[in-house]
């Protein structure tokens, strides 16, 4: 990176109010010498003094009294002009407001042309910290010791790269917020975790030492506390039936629901874009009424009711297919695959023909038939193109949803995926279970809305375009 483009940067980054806290914080080691010398220069600058006189000489001619005396009458006609009645209290508030913003305007308008005149220059942080970021040995320095104010002002010189590091530190804000809410809502629950796991026989000896092991005797505060920790540090404790680490069991069966997932998708893309495409350009056609139909019964079909008919059909009627999901088995896959993405395909079908419905009376649409352009590229660049937005949203929220686990789905094919070792650890509740699984969908899920508003850009010029001045 260029000097001069470190120079811009940091005054870019350093006027933004959002993001002048954490470059002065972690820049802190650098910039300290940079406003020592700022100090120092601010102290024989000439400019203060011309602005303290230009003030003084306003002052003695009553300038600030004039403007409150305008401030006033302007403030008078305009509640007379619309008909209302203000208190004095009211009418010396807005003139006062009015005529501050009018007498700072005032000072830096003279300022300005007076500081022109006698080429007297306004010392700024900025200035100064492109003053020393000129000396080489100062920008090695700096570099060394603020590496990351520097890896902030080149992710922020990126708009793309800028709006990702937003939305990751947002998801960071949501993980906390969401496990905050879980956990209280696990703390005042009424069931009690080692009578449960214990049974009703277990003694009360018995049931203190559980609660002692697994930290459960703690207040809420020291539990909380301890739980934010085991969040930043990746270490989310162990499970109260089997002693079991919970992140190794998420990451053990994050494959197998991944798998199950991504091949639904396939399946659910594979028969709800074609068909949504058929639908909206033979719209009233017997196609469209017969497949609205077949879509509005997809809907309705229950997951597990489905499983049980594959089930019985494909397995044990026909046996082509496993009945239960074998790892390494690719054909164990074909059914909670198609159970999954069925039902997610009449969502994603409904919403592709209304999309391109949308689009396809629209203006340029009919511009490009008028050009002689064939049917199928009308189709599929010009309206399916303009109306892939909703379509992409609609998928990627499908997904995210499927990796977090489809419980349903995986004990009706005996799948151990995340969805069933969440559902089933709720119940005792097993809390590091628990809070884990929530950790991990909303993780899924912010990682799904960030993939999807990061395809908006490549799919739309529009938001491209807006996202290179974000």
């Amino acid at each position: 990176m260029k000097t001069t483009g470190l120079i811009k940067n940091f005054e870019k980054i350093y006027k933004n109010k959002q993001y002048k806290p954490w470059v002065i914080l972690l820049g802190c080691l650098s910039l300290v010498f940079v406003f020592f010398k700022f100090m120092s220069q601010k102290r024989n600058n000439t400019f203060l003094e011309l602005k303290k006189g230009i003030i003084n000489d306003l002052e003695k001619k009553n300038t600030y009294d004039q403007l409150k005396k305008d401030a006033i009458l302007q403030v008078k006609k305009k509640s007379k002009f619309f008909g209302k009645t203000l208190s004095e209290a009211t009418e010396n508030k807005q003139a006062d407001k009015i005529s501050k913003a009018k007498y700072e305007n005032l000072i830096e308008i003279m300022v300005a042309k007076e500081s022109q005149k006698k080429n007297i220059i306004k010392i700024e942080f900025v200035q100064t910290y492109k003053e020393c970021i000129s000396n080489k040995a100062f920008l090695i320095f700096s570099i060394i010791v603020s590496l990351p104010m520097y890896v902030l002002m080149l992710i922020f010189s990126n708009p793309f790269a800028k709006y990702i590091f937003e939305r990751l530190l947002m998801m960071i804000f949501v993980i906390f917020g969401v496990t905050f809410l879980v956990f209280t809502i696990l703390y005042i629950s009424p069931m009690d975790p080692a009578k449960n796991i214990l049974g009703e026989t277990a003694t009360k000896e018995q049931i203190a030492e559980f609660k002692a092991v697994y930290g459960l005797d703690k207040s809420y505060i020291v539990r909380l506390l301890n739980t934010f920790k085991q969040l930043v540090t990746f270490d989310l404790g162990n499970t109260y039936i089997g002693n079991m680490d919970v992140a190794r069991e998420i990451m053990n069966k994050f494959p197998v629901t991944l798998l199950i997932a991504f091949w639904s998708l396939v399946v659910a893309i594979g028969i709800a874009i074609p068909s949504g495409i058929i639908s909206a350009i033979k719209q009233y056609s017997s196609f469209d009424y017969i497949f609205m139909f077949i879509a509005l019964i997809g809907l309705s079909i229950p997951n597990f009711w489905l499983a049980l008919m594959m089930i019985l059909e494909f397995s044990i009627k026909m046996k082509i297919l496993p009945a239960t999901y074998v790892v390494g088995n690719w054909l164990s896959v074909i059914m909670p695959a198609f159970v999954l993405g069925t039902g997610m395909s009449a969502t994603v079908a409904r919403m592709t023909r209304s999309s391109m419905l949308e689009v396809k009376n629209s203006d340029y649409i009919l511009t490009a038939k008028a050009k002689g352009l064939s049917q199928y590229k009308v189709v599929m660049k010009h309206i399916l193109g303009n109306a892939m937005i909703p379509i992409v949203t609609v998928i990627g929220l499908q997904f995210g949803g499927m990796l977090g686990g489809s419980a349903v789905t995986e004990k009706g094919f005996n799948i151990s995926g995340l969805g069933s070792f969440i559902v089933d650890r709720q119940f005792i509740p097993d809390i590091p279970v628990v809070l884990a699984g929530v950790v991990y969908i909303s993780v899924v899920i912010s990682l799904a809305n960030l993939a999807i508003d990061i395809l908006y850009a490549f799919l739309d010029p529009r938001i491209k375009s807006k996202m290179k001045n974000y």
